[in-house]
């Protein structure tokens, strides 16, 4: 049975979590921080993330959004991930262990979990010789949903 996730992993990362991962408080981390909780798409770009806070007239420069995210993953507290285009998109590193699925002509991205597939690795890891330590499945696909709004137009 494939799980599809559709919503956020509950507890917010607050203060006390940014200094529990070592990291000093400050505004451009609390900022970019509630970015990546209240956002409804999961998967921001560090250009997606210093457009928000331009459209929230903060001051925080695309530099420091990306440093402040590298600093998140050192943490543990984002997840980089490479998708379609090679351009790096982060997530909140909270809630259990999620597989995407990209469609290649809107850019949507949906998490799911599959306790098949995972059984599944684990026994070719297994088999190889390997303890898994961390993995990453992205399956590349077409959305066939006639409702799709990122649709491109046909050219047929």
């Amino acid at each position: 049975m494939v799980a599809i996730l559709s919503q956020r992993a509950s507890g917010d990362v607050e203060g006390n979590d940014l200094r529990k991962a070592g990291l000093k408080v400050t505004t451009p981390r609390v900022k970019i921080l509630d970015i990546l909780e209240t956002a409804v798409d999961r998967h921001m770009s560090a250009e997606d993330i210093h457009r928000r806070l331009v459209d929230l007239r903060e001051d925080i420069g695309l530099a420091t959004v990306y440093r402040v995210l590298t600093q998140f993953e050192a943490a543990g507290l984002v997840t980089r991930h490479y998708f379609e285009d090679g351009m790096a998109v982060f997530e909140l590193n909270a809630g259990p262990h999620h597989d995407h699925i990209l469609c290649i002509d809107c850019g949507n991205v949906e998490e799911f979990v599959d306790p098949q597939i995972e059984e599944r690795q684990r026994a070719v890891a297994d088999k190889l010789g390997f303890e898994i330590n961390d993995h990453a499945l992205v399956i590349y696909g077409h959305c066939r949903r006639a409702n799709c709004p990122n649709r491109k137009p046909s050219t047929t």
